[in-house]
């Protein structure tokens, strides 16, 4: 057993450390004590990613990280920050004492030490000259176009050091998580997808967490990341972080009544609210103006279309406009001035600014309209609403009525995202401890149990461990469904075969059960295995195909010395897989489109095997319990006679968060096995026990019955069956036992 727990354990996801240790007293005495946990964290792992919030002091961070990196490697550091953020990381060096930084504008200006750039600078630059890089705002990687995203990943891959830094990242959006982990050399995109995902629509971008998922899901997120909303995240008083209030003040403004109504029609479309904005950009744009006019402080007017900006700027003689096609060089001066205080009145896009900038010395924030982009909203808020701020936060909306659908929509995503981080955040928050005080994440409590009836017993536990525990040669017959290799489906414990981040993997753990089958079965004695072939999806696959899996376990039985018995098709009708799974190849609109893209129904296997030997004990029949025509019925190599609803009640053991359904063997298909190649009275053994389904029919069929299960609530439901059906067994035999009366 040695082997199969080494195997688990790899299974666990464990983010190997790829950097070095430092004493505490090692650090810059300006950071404070829950940032030194973060940044030591971030350098033991050598490839990390802190998600802070807004003001916990990330730039201090990502810069002392660097310095390290430099120090340890005797090399040049590169950090990627947005424009205009350059300047102001080089001005927190100096502030923090930090040395070794500098700005740089091409490959020629970079030396060992801290090297700043922005983004839009990186083709200047030759990745493969630094030991550390740093991505300030690593957000950018899902806000930049693919070409580019992909530019980051592949030119920084052979990179030893890496450090993403952003504020917290929208844990709805887990493209963006995805991109992170597979920059960072932690996991491939797609693999996190097919991993922790389940793709619910036709839409490529319609992923979400699998039920039983997510929890796992962020415990792995926070192997590789650290989230830190407030500095009691990963156990640190919050003195001093608490952010100023922030007053949101919302403007609506009356439309007139569409044509032959009493109140204005909301615009629901996106062509409608792109009009209905035009319609009410004057009026918007008159109300930010008077606010802008209306005092002498700092104020910072968010608009979307280059229309408003312009009309914003003239109404407002002392404002200062940052557009897109305005020079690098003016957006970095004036993003900047603004900072110092030296403009009192910027008006800008939060897709160019609303991004690293920190404006704690303004506290008055107008959107002149906003979109649908809820995380453009929120950092463009963060600009000046963040720990530091020493004044309340004027936030101030001003919109169109027929734009309501658009704040409704924003204010839809907020709620959403605050329940996400904070169920997340709960879910990390564990993991995180243990990572700072560098303890590896233990093994989750395993238990096990066991219930027997009259001539039945269920174990509850790793089918693996528990069949190691029997007896050679004690097992007369075996029948059983395995998991068809599917990532995640019933359960994220790593004891779960359907729980395999790769095929590969799950031929692995099968094979672990495969070996010790060998040892249990009787000689000559035989195990039916049901199975089917396994469509592939373009989203996991990256083609629509089929997988040989069928073949494969023949194979692997085959490897272990079985000999290959028998085989029988079960018929499925191609109608009811249709509109169960819509899959393409049975639909007949693609048979008049493409019939390239069309197949066959999937039928279902059962698969026989037969181990080498006399078998001593021959399984025999007579005329009358075995007629011939019910052999030749059962002889036949396609069975099309199965009732594929006759199964035992699967619905009563599901649990809430079960992403799939456990899929019972049909019970007519058990009973062939069983009657076929066991005597009444034997053992027949089950792995795979689900709900009891092979247990129970071999209990009806005078035989004894064994099964495991790893699961609780499928253990819980078929010991709740069986007992149902000792109790039906022992009334049939009392009243069989009365005599009749006269």
């Amino acid at each position: 057993m040695d082997q199969y727990k080494e195997f688990l354990d790899a299974k666990r996801f464990r983010i190997e450390d790829a950097g070095f240790r430092l004493p505490r007293n090692g650090l810059n005495e300006n950071l404070m004590e829950f940032q030194k946990d973060m940044v030591l964290w971030a350098l033991r792992r050598g490839r990390a990613a802190l998600f802070a919030e807004c003001g916990l002091g990330k730039t201090i961070c990502q810069l002392e990280w660097g310095r390290i990196i430099a120090e340890k490697t005797r090399g040049a550091v590169l950090l990627l920050a947005p424009l205009a953020v350059a300047q102001q990381t080089l001005a927190e060096s100096e502030k923090f004492d930090i040395p070794g930084a500098r700005v740089v504008e091409s490959q020629k200006d970079v030396s060992p030490g801290i090297n700043v750039t922005n983004y839009e600078k990186l083709h200047k630059f030759d990745p493969d000259s630094f030991s550390g890089v740093i991505l300030d705002e690593s957000s950018i990687l899902k806000a930049l176009d693919g070409k580019t995203r992909q530019l980051l990943t592949e030119s920084f891959a052979s990179t030893p050091y890496k450090l993403c830094c952003s504020a917290t990242p929208a844990p709805n959006d887990f493209m963006e998580l995805g991109n992170h982990s597979e920059f960072l050399n932690v996991m491939p995109r797609m693999q996190m997808l097919a991993t922790f995902f389940i793709h619910d629509s036709a839409r490529t971008s319609s992923w979400r967490l699998k039920g039983h998922a997510q929890e796992k899901f962020w415990e792995w997120v926070a192997t590789w990341a650290m989230v830190v909303r407030m500095p009691s995240d990963i156990g640190h008083e919050d003195d001093g972080f608490v952010l100023p209030e922030m007053h949101m003040h919302t403007k609506i403004l009356e439309a007139d009544p569409d044509g032959g109504s009493l109140f204005a029609a909301e615009a629901l479309s996106l062509n409608e609210q792109r009009a209905a904005r035009k319609g009410s950009m004057e009026e918007r744009v008159a109300i930010c103006a008077d606010m802008a006019n209306g005092d002498t402080d700092q104020w910072i007017i968010w608009c979307d279309f280059n229309a408003e900006s312009e009309m914003l700027t003239k109404s407002i003689p002392d404002a200062v406009e940052v557009k897109g096609a305005d020079s690098p060089d003016h957006k970095e001066k004036s993003l900047l001035a603004f900072s110092r205080g030296e403009i009192r009145v910027l008006v800008t896009k939060p897709s160019i600014a609303g991004w690293g900038m920190n404006w704690q010395s303004c506290h008055n924030v107008a959107f002149c309209g906003i979109s649908h982009s809820y995380e453009q909203f929120y950092q463009a808020i963060r600009r000046c609403w963040r720990f530091g701020q020493k004044s309340a936060v004027n936030v101030h909306v001003v919109i169109g009525e027929k734009e309501k659908a658009v704040l409704d929509n924003v204010q839809r995503k907020e709620s959403e995202v605050s329940l996400l981080w904070d169920n997340a955040v709960k879910s990390m928050k564990a993991m995180q401890a243990q990572n700072i005080n560098d303890n590896e994440k233990q093994e989750a409590f395993y238990m096990t149990d066991h219930a027997k009836g009259e001539r039945w017993e269920v174990i509850l536990g790793d089918c693996v461990e528990e069949s190691a525990k029997l007896p050679d040669e004690s097992v007369d017959f075996s029948v059983f469904s395995p998991p068809f290799s599917s990532l995640y489906t019933y359960s994220d414990n790593e004891r779960d075969m359907g729980n395999n981040p790769t095929y590969e993997s799950f031929e692995s753990h099968f094979k672990f059960l495969i070996k010790e089958l060998f040892r249990i079965l009787k000689s000559g004695r035989n195990i039916s295995v049901h199975c089917m072939n396994l469509p592939l999806s373009k989203q996991s696959f990256g083609e629509i195909a089929l997988r040989d899996f069928r073949g494969d376990i023949i194979r692997w039985f085959q490897d272990e010395g079985f000999l290959f018995h028998s085989e029988v098709c079960i018929w499925k009708d191609p109608v009811v897989a249709m509109q169960r799974t819509k899959a393409l190849g049975l639909l007949w609109k693609q048979l008049r489109k493409d019939s390239t893209m069309s197949r066959q129904g999937v039928p279902d296997y059962l698969v026989t095997f037969r181990k080498p030997g006399e078998n001593k004990v021959p399984v025999t029949h007579t005329k009358e319990s075995f007629p011939v025509d019910q052999w030749q019925k059962w002889a036949s190599p396609v069975w099309d006679d199965i009732n594929q609803t006759d199964t035992l009640n699967y619905r009563l053991a599901r649990e809430d968060n079960d992403e799939r359904h456990i899929c019972p063997l049909q019970l007519g298909v058990i009973e062939r096995a069983v009657m076929l190649w066991s005597n009444p009275g034997e053992l027949v053994f089950t792995p795979f026990c689900g709900i009891g389904s092979e247990v129970y029919q071999s209990v009806k069929c005078g035989r004894r019955g064994l099964g495991i299960e790893l699961k609780r609530s499928y253990w819980e439901q078929s010991v709740e069956f069986l007992r149902t059906l000792d109790h039906e067994s022992k009334q049939k035999t009392l009243f069989d036992d009365l005599e009749p009366t006269a």
